[in-house]
């Protein structure tokens, strides 16, 4: 894969002497934002099980293509089962989830509520026995008190079951995304993450069709409409390649503290497109309580850096 985004990004604007992995970090900070956009956008048109399967379907593909014209060696034994587990909290739960939980909610709500995922592995590990350093527990309490401002401004929104349910999905697509995150740094196999990558993609999207046929809730493919088209492709070759090869290339040569602002930036982008492209809420509550939930979470990024992110 490094020589997959080396070969990428020599042939992209990054490439310019001394500022590529500094425009990578500003790429991924950006894009990685607009995905929630286009998420948002897609699940207008197409019901959102659906999107997530042919999303992956197309992404995962583009990997396998990849990495079968290098002849890159298939996983053996015991990798399939890692492969297999990380396909189901990666794509079919924390990817799926989160997309059709903006179906209900903003997408600027969704992509904080994803960045909180770092205080749910802090009380993971709790529960594992760990200890919370000061800066790290002040950090939890920040973060959870940051989206509960927000949420002050939901209180209404909770009267509608579709919001409750677009804020169940997405806590959800949060919890699971901090057990994948675990999972792979406890039971990672030796094998090339990035391929394994793409085969969760096929893996996921298999499955997810499976669901939408056994439930029925999907549409013919020659219904989808352009913007429908429009949206996926825009996940597939911006969202699942282009900034995961610029995110592989900047992780290479940033350090992890200057590498890490992307999680931080995302959030921002995601709720200042949704409030100029949707018209969506952006007030003081939710622009205090992104700004205490994303201190808190950088709090709780730093404390554990080097022993649990």
């Amino acid at each position: 894969m490094k020589e997959f985004a080396n070969n990428i990004i020599a042939k992209t604007p990054f490439n310019r002497p001394g500022g590529k992995p500094i425009l990578a970090l500003i790429w991924v900070c950006f894009f990685w934002g607009t995905t929630w956009i286009a998420s948002k956008q897609g699940v207008k048109y197409i019901p959102a099980i659906q999107m997530c399967s042919i999303r992956q379907l197309l992404g995962g593909c583009l990997y396998l293509l990849y990495f079968g014209y290098t002849k890159h060696p298939w996983p053996k034994g015991k990798q399939w089962l890692t492969i297999l587990v990380l396909s189901a909290l990666n794509f079919m739960l924390t990817n799926t989830l989160s997309t059709w939980g903006v179906k209900y909610i903003s997408s600027g709500l969704g992509a904080i509520i994803a960045a909180i995922v770092p205080l749910w592995i802090v009380i993971i590990t709790m529960f594992e026995g760990h200890r919370l350093p000061l800066k790290a527990m002040t950090g939890l309490l920040l973060g959870f008190s940051g989206v509960c401002i927000i949420f002050y401004d939901h209180l209404r929104d909770f009267l509608i079951a579709d919001f409750r349910f677009g804020i169940f999905l997405s806590l959800a697509a949060s919890i699971s995304w901090a057990f994948g995150g675990l999972y792979t740094k406890k039971h990672a196999a030796n094998f090339n993450p990035y391929f394994s990558m793409g085969l969760q993609m096929i893996i996921s999207a298999i499955a997810l069709l499976g669901v939408t046929y056994t439930t029925g809730d999907m549409i013919n493919i020659s219904n989808i409409p352009v913007n429908g088209w429009l949206a996926i492709s825009y996940l597939v070759m911006v969202g699942s390649v282009l900034t995961v090869i610029a995110y592989v290339y900047m992780l290479q040569r940033l350090p992890t503290s200057q590498a890490s602002i992307y999680a931080y930036v995302n959030p921002v982008v995601a709720v200042l497109l949704g409030a100029v492209i949707f018209h969506e809420k952006l007030n003081m509550y939710v622009a205090i309580g992104g700004a205490v939930t994303i201190f808190g979470v950088y709090l709780v990024n730093d404390s554990f850096r080097k022993k649990l992110l």
